[in-house]
């Protein structure tokens, strides 16, 4: 039930074969992540607007400011993570344990308001807290992300892997979505108390899963200790900018990162607004964990046949129809506009669900190009164009909603702010899920075929 771990740095240490209990383990991971991710993803827009009264666009520069330094931070921590050597524990584990706990309180002093205090007052706390605790999120997800390429260099246990960090984000994504709603939202408006009561709630259930984390994951993949690697960043960078897959996967993550937020930021308004429901939020929340959850037994069968490109490049384009009509049918009424959704829900859940695999893909194919294995300095650059993914889309989500005529002060929002509000929910989706399609097909070059011969190329490499 060993194996030795590989590279030279091993010692040739035995170590537990790749199984379910690393499976698990990396599922706990992205539990633990999007308990906080999704919870601001969902409810901090609204939370800043509805009870610390900052307008719109203001929380939009704060989402804007606050995802471009993070995109500095992830590279900055990538970097460093590389430089540090591999212990006892792995080279990844152990910051997740460390950085965890001080990531989770700053997630829940986010959500305190201190009565009686200024209207500025509320602003620069938003703007303090927000900031510290996406620095915060660098400092665990960077070294998470990275861990996936050193559990393991098969390319089907790495799509496995994959697949159940999304099923982890599902599940945190599941009882938000499903549980939030009914939580933070009195009589159609969110509520204070309960939502700082839904942070601290999550908060414990967020240590608990990276603790879980970090207990049954193993690292397996030890790179060679030596200076001159840690130190040739001119060697790295030329690396990077040769690497198609990698260029061409930021920008389709880029993409679908800004789409992921919009929704999430645009849907609260829909629904509390347009549809005059925000409890149905519940029931979208559930839907679309559902969908990832059908997608899940079709995603290795599918992938081992055509690869993981094309899987994926599939499920955009059916999202994109899905949305498209959407929009040319905005008279519909709540249960068949959630039902019609729901098919593009199933599809998008594809690239949601091998992305991380594209990841290890492109971190193989750096220390093809390069003979230099920087898990985390790859890792650190895609996770650096999710946040300037997330700095666009929170950008845009506050500026978008300010534009079409959202005003909190308002009972009921204009006619003209409505079909706004519907116009961002159906159409930008539709726009933005096309192009990842067309860079999928036409741009990304590593294919099945490409992508087993890469895996071989390196284990060839290594034995040298």
């Amino acid at each position: 039930m060993n194996q030795k771990a590989t590279g030279t740095g091993s010692a040739n240490v035995e170590v537990r074969k790749f199984g379910m209990r690393d499976k698990f383990g990396y599922l706990f991971g992205d539990f633990g992540n999007d308990f906080f991710f999704i919870l601001v993803l969902s409810f901090l827009m609204v939370y800043y607007t509805d009870v610390f009264h900052i307008s719109a666009a203001t929380v939009g520069v704060l989402f804007l400011v606050a995802r471009l330094w993070d995109a500095v931070a992830d590279v900055a921590w990538g970097r460093f993570i590389d430089t540090r050597k591999s212990g006892k524990h792995g080279k990844f584990k152990p910051w997740i344990f460390r950085m965890s706990f001080p990531l989770v309180i700053s997630g829940i002093l986010m959500f305190v308001k201190i009565p009686g205090m200024s209207d500025g007052f509320y602003m620069a706390w938003a703007f303090v807290t927000y900031i510290v605790w996406g620095t915060l999120y660098s400092t665990v997800n960077i070294p998470y992300g990275s861990m996936a390429s050193v559990i393991t260099s098969d390319p089907i246990e790495r799509t496995a892997l994959s697949t159940w960090r999304t099923m982890g984000a599902m599940l945190a994504s599941l009882i938000i979505n499903v549980l939030g709603p009914l939580i933070v939202f009195v009589d159609n408006k969110i509520d204070a108390n309960r939502m700082l009561m839904a942070a601290a709630i999550f908060g414990v259930l967020a240590i608990v899963c990276y603790m879980a984390c970090y207990k049954l994951s193993t690292e397996r993949i030890v790179a060679p200790e030596t200076e001159k690697e840690k130190v040739n960043i001119a060697k790295t960078m030329k690396g990077l900018l040769k690497n198609k897959p990698l260029i061409f996967i930021l920008i389709a993550s880029l993409l679908f990162m800004v789409n992921t937020m919009l929704i999430g930021t645009v849907n609260v308004y829909l629904f509390k607004d347009y549809f005059s429901n925000a409890a149905a939020l519940s029931i979208v929340g559930f839907i679309q964990a559902a969908a990832v959850f059908l997608a899940i037994p079709l995603v290795a069968p599918l992938v081992a046949r055509f690869g993981k490109k094309e899987t994926a490049a599939t499920g955009m384009l059916l999202a994109s129809v899905v949305y498209t009509l959407l929009y040319f049918l905005p008279n519909l009424t709540l249960t068949p506009f959630i039902a019609i959704s729901a098919v593009g829900m199933f599809g998008f859940a594809f690239f949601n669900l091998v992305v991380w695999a594209f990841v290890t893909d492109v971190i193989d194919y750096h220390e093809y190009l390069t003979d230099l294995r920087e898990d985390a300095t790859v890792y650190s650059i895609y996770s650096m164009a999710r946040k300037l993914g997330q700095a666009i889309a929170g950008g845009l989500g506050g500026f978008a909603i300010a534009a079409v005529g959202y005003d909190a002060t308002r009972e009921v929002q204009t006619q003209g702010a409505l079909h706004g509000i519907h116009t961002l929910a159906t159409l930008a989706p539709a726009v933005i899920y096309i192009v990842i399609f067309f860079i999928l097909v036409f741009l990304y070059p590593l294919s099945k075929k490409r992508t087993n011969q890469l895996a071989a190329d390196l284990a060839e490499k290594r034995k040298i």
